[in-house]
């Protein structure tokens, strides 16, 4: 237990009911190629991994340092790019991801650094217009440059040949893919990224963030330089977001504004953190689960209720496929009403 505790850096799930969540979570993502079969559902696993990179990164932004911005995609964009252009150009090798890697790293950093330096001094209203001006400029050039990147249709690339999914691997009676050694890249690589976060936040440096966002004056006060530490602080999201943007690259073999850079993205990460509970990286595991299976699954079930309530008045008609999303709204208002501190706050309270 108290190695399980060291792992978690000294913050473990409080509560019973929370344990229960993401231990479930947990194995369900760790043994998904046995418990779930199927290509389908290994692509949604995988999605949910990536995604809990980048809502933790985000919450990393959000929740820990009070800092609201609308430019996450664009460092999760960057990742993508980086890992998929050089794929693409150098060819698939691992010195290619390598190289694409850190090169995303290195200008996501940079941009972070910029972005906070000269916006994080105003208000928070007019920090977040101002990232959200750069994120839609950065999705205007990433399309435009169609001769470097792809343009709309963006970037389709090899991954070396361990990734493939055509590679087999055979040790006895056992016979590995590509596919699966992918997904368990993108699942370790998820791990630790959000442990390292969850050390982050647990650390004396995570503890003065979330001071800052409680109340600047009196961190300032006490000797803390905010702008310091806030740039920091961004600069670790927006790292954490390139990585989560290159996993989600090296799973899909493709990038483009459409997968990376949509505004539509940023909307998904801010409900997948709100739902799960701002400012506890946990919420972000759950929040993006939740998210993510009914993104997927919803507009499923809800075929299966329109064909079970045929014949009875009106229900079909709100049990139309082509409705999940007003039914993923409500469920999103549903989730709000009864836990206004998130999911995590309120499985927190029940224990």
């Amino acid at each position: 237990m108290s190695i399980l505790r060291a792992i978690l850096s000294g913050d473990p799930p409080r509560g019973r009911p929370l344990a229960l969540v993401l231990t479930a979570i947990f194995v369900g993502l760790a043994f998904a190629p046995l418990l779930f079969p199927g290509i389908g559902a290994l692509n949604v696993a995988a999605k949910i991994c990536y995604f809990v990179v980048l809502a933790a990164s985000y919450d990393l932004l959000l929740g820990y340092t009070g800092v609201v911005s609308f430019a996450h995609t664009m460092f999760f964009g960057i990742g993508g790019y980086g890992a998929g252009l050089a794929l693409y150009d150098l060819g698939p090798s691992w010195s290619s991801i390598l190289i694409g890697t850190g090169a995303a790293l290195l200008v996501a950093i940079a941009l972070a650094l910029v972005i906070g330096l000269f916006s994080l001094r105003v208000r928070a209203i007019f920090f977040a217009m101002i990232t959200l001006a750069v994120a839609n400029a950065f999705s205007i050039l990433a399309s435009q440059l169609s001769s470097f990147t792809g343009g709309e249709d963006g970037c389709t690339f090899r991954l070396p040949e361990l990734l493939r999914p055509g590679f087999r691997l055979v040790a006895g009676p056992f016979a590995i893919s590509g596919r699966l050694i992918s997904y368990y890249l993108v699942f370790f690589a998820a791990l630790i990224l959000f442990l390292l976060m969850l050390r982050i936040v647990n650390s004396p440096f995570g503890r003065v963030l979330q001071a800052i966002r409680e109340n600047e004056f009196r961190a300032e006060a006490l000797g803390y330089r905010t702008m310091v530490y806030r740039s920091i602080g961004n600069c670790l999201a927006a790292a954490a977001a390139a990585l989560a943007g290159v996993l989600s690259a090296l799973w899909l073999r493709y990038t483009g504004p459409a997968v990376t850079l949509s505004f539509d993205i940023m909307l998904d990460i801010l409900l997948m953190v709100v739902i799960g509970g701002m400012g506890t990286l946990y919420g972000a595991v759950i929040g993006a689960t939740i998210f993510v299976l009914a993104e997927t699954y919803l507009q499923s079930l809800m075929a299966a209720l329109n064909h079970a309530t045929e014949g009875l008045p009106l229900l079909p008609l709100l049990f139309h496929p082509d409705r999940w999303l007003l039914w993923l709204g409500v469920l999103f208002v549903l989730s709000v009403y009864f836990f206004p501190a998130g999911i995590v706050g309120g499985l927190q309270k029940r224990r």
